[in-house]
């Protein structure tokens, strides 16, 4: 790679944090020893560096310069990165991840209020269009709901090195009490603690939603030192539009208690029923995708509108079976 542009580009920035005046583009041109289309390239690159460089004309000539030095670049975002910081909070919060998305917008104001008045005011327009113009998709399909207690426990115990204690209800013992060294949390379509048992080397994922009572010891323990989470999890097997369409779904008294913890989209309405099972209801596009996420809840799942969607499980389930059955 050539180191040329770049020093080039750094130096005129220096250039035009120390002018008081402001520098045109001729005296780009001379700066940088180039023609002024090439000093217009280089101006359009460091406002796109610098967000906060302003320009003025000074009689017929336009002057640019980096004001409050280039410290005050490295505290000033600039609007993709305003941007991608509110969509992620979106995307969080789409998925049900409200403590992580609550997180990320209060990091979004305290960015916001740490910028200059003026770099507010100028990059507010373009940040809120972008955010406008973007948006999170929440797929068909279950999405696990997080417990913010439970994950500030966890994420406590995991920066302090500490055990935890807990009640699981999954695992071929449910109900009984384990006590666990964590080493990291995975959050996907369902939601992992990743950790090994006290006085075990050997590492196990315990699904968030079905861990209960849980509670920090005084123990020191955490991962090894050669323990790598994103490695651990790439070891396991990690939109479409039609007619919107009103969902019910009931799920038996077997699978009620997964359901309640579920969330199969922003719009639904959970109903308990007498006989011990859940009425879940909602308005949804995409029956594809939500037959494909609606077979992983096997015979606790019953659609009761609509008739396409079951049509469409039905059919999905078919041309499996006879696809797997003729090989």
């Amino acid at each position: 790679m050539r180191w040329e542009k770049p020093e080039a580009l750094l130096m005129l920035a220096r250039r035009l944090a120390g002018s008081a005046e402001g520098m045109t583009l001729d005296d780009i041109a001379e700066a940088g020893g180039c023609n002024r289309r090439t000093a217009e390239r280089m101006r359009d690159a460091l406002a796109r560096l610098f967000p906060q460089m302003t320009e003025h004309t000074d009689g017929r000539v336009k002057r640019f310069r980096i004001p409050g030095g280039l410290d005050a670049f490295m505290q000033a975002p600039g609007v993709d990165e305003l941007t991608a910081l509110a969509a992620a909070a979106d995307t969080l919060e789409v998925q049900g991840a409200e403590q992580r998305a609550r997180a990320l917008r209060s990091l979004e104001d305290k960015v916001r209020a740490a910028m200059r008045a003026a770099d507010r005011r100028r990059l507010s327009p373009d940040v809120e269009a972008l955010v406008r113009a973007q948006t999170a998709v929440m797929q068909p399909g279950p999405r696990p709901a997080e417990n913010a207690e439970l994950i500030g426990k966890l994420t406590h115990a995991l920066m302090a090195m500490r055990a935890v204690r807990f009640i699981y209800r999954g695992g071929s013992r449910p109900g009984e009490v384990r006590e666990v060294a964590p080493w990291g949390l995975i959050f996907g379509r369902v939601n992992y603690l990743v950790g090994a048992d006290l006085g075990e080397a050997e590492p196990k994922t315990r699904r968030l939603d079905r861990i209960l009572a849980l509670e920090v010891l005084d123990k020191n323990a955490g991962p090894p030192e050669d323990f790598d989470l994103q490695a651990f999890a790439d070891r396991s097997f990690g939109v479409y539009q039609d007619e919107v369409q009103d969902i019910v779904l009931s799920i038996s008294p077997e699978g009620a208690e997964d359901a309640l913890g579920w969330r199969f989209h922003p719009t639904q309405t959970v109903e308990k029923q007498a006989d011990g099972s859940v009425l879940v209801s909602f308005r949804a596009s995409g029956m594809l995708e939500l037959s494909w996420h609606l077979f992983t809840w096997g015979d606790k799942v019953t659609v009761v509108e609509p008739a396409r969607l079951k049509e469409r499980l039905v059919s999905e389930l078919e041309t499996a079976l006879a696809h797997h059955r003729g090989r």
